[in-house]
């Protein structure tokens, strides 16, 4: 992924969107500093419909039967 400067990025920002459609994201640097990512539509849709870690562990092929029992013993006692 090749990083351009912010003013460049204005100059050129046809060819930067026509790079992010053929496959080529881009980072955006203001003052040396990365500030963001020029990436196809497409590209964003697929990265944003990731599910989240509760989604995933909702649709676990996992039944009430499978899981390990929880370990009930009382919590040990510390002093400060």
């Amino acid at each position: 992924m090749r990083e351009i400067q912010l003013r460049d990025a204005k100059a050129s920002l046809s060819a930067v969107v026509d790079e992010a459609v053929r496959g080529e994201p881009a980072i955006i640097t203001r003052h040396g500093k990365r500030e963001a990512v020029v990436l196809s539509f497409k590209e964003w849709e697929r990265l944003s419909q990731v599910p989240s870690f509760g989604q995933l562990l909702m649709s676990a092929p996992i039944g009430p039967d499978e899981l390990p029992e929880r370990d009930r013993t009382p919590l040990r006692t510390t002093e400060f």
